[in-house]
């Protein structure tokens, strides 16, 4: 478990679905987050995420302020050391370097199970998530045109990884 200011970075677990599963509306609700447009049962994230790359950002009280987690990229084994990841900061707590803090101790987890490259898919609308993962060490690498329609509109997607200069 790490610190970062007034909170602390704890391993996600079930006891903190309902507020994880709560930032996730949020988001969804905002609508530059995902193509989603309902968040999952706490049992479809729980067995879709891997377990050993997940976090939450928790103050004190154990309010969570935001979440990151990683799903596996492929099933083939070329592309066992690539996963993909979802960050999200409650809007109230952002601000705070909840978002960066997230992603170091992923990044730190993912290096340590010998992962070689985070990746993500952010719209392009979504300016502070583009700002946060450059922060981190990701780049883009490029804009998936018109990938998907969300409510009924094409959108864009950039596409952005972080490949890790440890894991080689």
């Amino acid at each position: 478990m790490s610190t970062a200011g007034d909170y602390r970075i704890a391993p996600l677990s079930a006891e903190h679905a309902e507020q994880v599963l709560a930032i996730y509306r949020l988001g969804i609700d905002e609508g530059n987050a995902t193509f989603e447009t309902a968040a999952p049962t706490w049992a479809e994230f729980d067995a879709a995420k891997l377990p050993h790359h997940r976090y939450v950002a928790l103050e004190g009280t154990g309010r969570v302020l935001g979440w990151v987690a990683a799903v596996p990229v492929s099933d083939r084994c070329a592309y066992a050391g690539v996963v993909e990841h979802s960050v999200y900061v409650h809007p109230e707590a952002r601000g705070r370097r909840v978002g960066s803090a997230l992603l170091r101790s992923l990044i730190a987890s993912t290096e340590a199970a010998g992962i070689w490259t985070i990746q993500s898919g952010i719209f392009p609308e979504n300016t502070s998530s583009l700002a946060l993962h450059e922060r981190a060490g990701f780049r883009v690498i490029g804009t998936r045109e018109r990938i998907g329609r969300h409510h009924g509109v094409w959108r864009d997607v950039t596409l952005v990884e972080r490949r890790s200069p440890v894991v080689v």
